[in-house]
């Protein structure tokens, strides 16, 4: 079975000595259940697994009872150390003050137990880890598949990847699209939009944000003002409400909003927003008229490549502590900006949209970056930049 890179990752923090609640966080049907299992299936150390997932909501004294029978089987069996894993732990009202509790009653009793706690979004953990877990936990972030990933554990060429994303058990669907298409929004698309958010956040109009993620998957690459995108929805509301319910998901990594670049931050957040997917199955769930077509439609194809790209770069931010900007000028643009501790890259994504780059050349007169590119032609192809080391960047 493949092996994703947070394997080694995970399996080196649980076997060093007991510091810190591992979390894993990450997105729907990204594999974080599958990664631990395979570590546990590989280490030595005694371990209990549960999942909350049938467990009532209401009921968080279940995490209590986990710890006990662990502490017991530890008596008993006269283990030096034990793993706790709990899988979808968000699942239940007011799971981290229990954690705490079992967590630092073992570090006063010094009890040997590590623990692993699994979330399926960041929206879904954020509040328990800020509030009740601060200085207790370490954070996996667990990201969406990479080219390389699918490319390796699936086949998939460059052109599949750019269509159908990085969602692995929807790679066995591809050859039969709308079964494909079924699965990315009933096992995706629809638990984020109609469960994973409303779980945690009070919605007062669930009808808007579900057409709202359909619309900014749409214009992904594009952009757009929310006033603008406020009519072309049916159902009422205002701007804030908007810009709110897009913040949320983006929590749950499945489509943001980028900003355009300038020198001041009021600048940069009262602009129009750019519209980005993390995963570009979302994009071609909502939008695509089937692979074949899409990808013999050059200008089309364009907003599939540069989808991708945005879709490479948002889903790495957090991890290498960079931000993504666009910038417009007229009608000169530079699709993607990073910035990191006042470092600027540009990225320019020639793909058959627009057949000129004075943007790039623009940006650099006015912003002196230290790096600004081309992706799509000249030394560097799209799948050259799907598989860099974006941290490099900064280097």
């Amino acid at each position: 079975m493949y092996q994703r890179k947070y394997y080694h990752i995970i399996k080196e923090r649980i076997n060093e000595e007991r510091s810190a609640i591992q979390v894993i966080a990450g997105p729907r049907q990204v594999g974080k259940t599958t990664v631990v299992g395979q570590v546990l299936d590989d280490i030595e150390m005694p371990f209990l697994s549960e999942t909350a997932d049938s467990v009532d909501p209401n009921n968080p004294e279940w995490i209590s009872s986990i710890w006990t029978n662990a502490r017991s089987i530890m008596q008993v069996r006269r283990y030096n150390e034990f793993l706790i894993v709990i899988d979808e732990i968000q699942k239940l009202n007011n799971w981290s003050e229990f954690v705490k509790k079992e967590w630092d009653s073992d570090t006063r009793n010094k009890i040997n137990i590590k623990v692993i706690l699994l979330g399926s979004s960041r929206l879904l953990i954020k509040k328990g880890l800020t509030e009740s877990l601060a200085g207790r936990y370490e954070l996996t972030r667990m990201g969406h598949w990479s080219f390389d990933e699918m490319r390796d554990a699936f086949g998939f060429d460059i052109n599949q990847y750019i269509y159908y994303g990085g969602y692995p058990q929807g790679a066995k669907y591809i050859q039969n699209e709308k079964r494909w298409r079924d699965y990315i929004k009933d096992s995706i698309i629809d638990p984020v939009v109609s469960k994973d958010i409303l779980m945690t956040t009070t919605i007062y109009k669930p009808a808007l944000l579900k057409q709202l993620f359909e619309l900014s998957c749409d214009y992904s690459g594009e952009i757009l003002s929310l006033t603008k995108m406020l009519g072309q929805l049916n159902d009422a509301g205002n701007v804030t409400t908007l810009s709110n319910y897009i913040d949320l998901l983006s929590d749950c990594q499945a489509v943001t909003k980028l900003y355009k670049y300038a020198n001041d931050n009021a600048r940069k957040f009262n602009s129009i927003p750019k519209y980005q997917v993390f995963n570009t199955a979302l994009l071609s769930a909502n939008t695509g008229r089937g692979f074949e077509k899409e990808f013999t439609d050059f200008k089309r194809w364009g907003r599939w490549v540069e989808s991708a790209v945005g879709a490479y770069l948002v889903g790495n931010a957090e991890e290498y502590g960079y931000k993504v900007f666009y910038w417009r000028e007229d009608n000169q643009e530079v699709d993607f900006v990073l910035e990191k501790k006042g470092v600027l890259i540009a990225i320019e994504v020639k793909s058959g949209r627009r057949t000129t780059n004075e943007g790039i050349a623009i940006f650099n007169k006015k912003f002196s970056p230290k790096m600004a590119f081309v992706v799509g032609s000249g030394a560097l192809s799209i799948e050259e930049f799907l598989t860099l080391d974006l941290e490099m960047l900064f280097d």
